[in-house]
């Protein structure tokens, strides 16, 4: 079973093509996801910079999160919508392309590693919360943080020039 026919409906709706034809929404959408996205990238990119010890060693990790952790959930919420509304504009064309795809398994990637990060290191974060330099785990998860969603930022620039498609 595969998405596809659900997506040809989809791209066949009134609100999905209107969308996708319009001369100012569609532009406006990409933008703001675009915006958001570098919202979203940076904070994470700071919080995972100070996990590194490599930025931001004199404030504890609690203090960088409690002052980003805001901005980071904004620039998230507005990314997802303004995503999903991308998606919706463009169904089949998303759907069948190879670097969406890779876009989707890295971001599944990056969600598992806060997943974890908040399960599993962040547990005994008091102990360690103003230490220079975290230990390894926080360290590991801060690197494949950057690594996917850098990932993810690629993946999703190369939707735009589609050489690849799956059908």
């Amino acid at each position: 079973m595969t998405l596809l026919p659900f997506c040809e409906w989809l791209a066949t709706t009134t609100w999905s093509i209107a969308l996708h034809e319009s001369l100012y929404m569609y532009p406006l959408i990409e933008s703001t996801h675009v915006l958001a996205l570098f919202l979203f990238a940076g904070t994470i990119a700071m919080v995972d910079l100070r996990l590194l010890g490599v930025a931001f060693r004199e404030i504890p990790v609690s203090e960088i999160n409690a002052r980003i952790l805001p901005w980071t959930v904004a620039g998230a919420v507005v990314m997802v919508v303004t995503g999903v509304l991308l998606f919706y504009a463009i169904p089949v064309r998303s759907y069948q392309s190879l670097w969406f795809r890779f876009k989707v398994v890295f971001l599944l990637v990056a969600a598992i590693n806060v997943w974890m990060f908040h399960r599993r290191v962040a547990i005994n974060q008091a102990v360690w919360d103003a230490d220079e330099r975290p230990p390894r785990p926080a360290r590991v998860s801060a690197v494949v943080s950057l690594s996917m969603w850098a990932c993810v930022i690629v993946f999703g620039r190369m939707i735009a020039y589609n050489w690849f498609d799956c059908d």
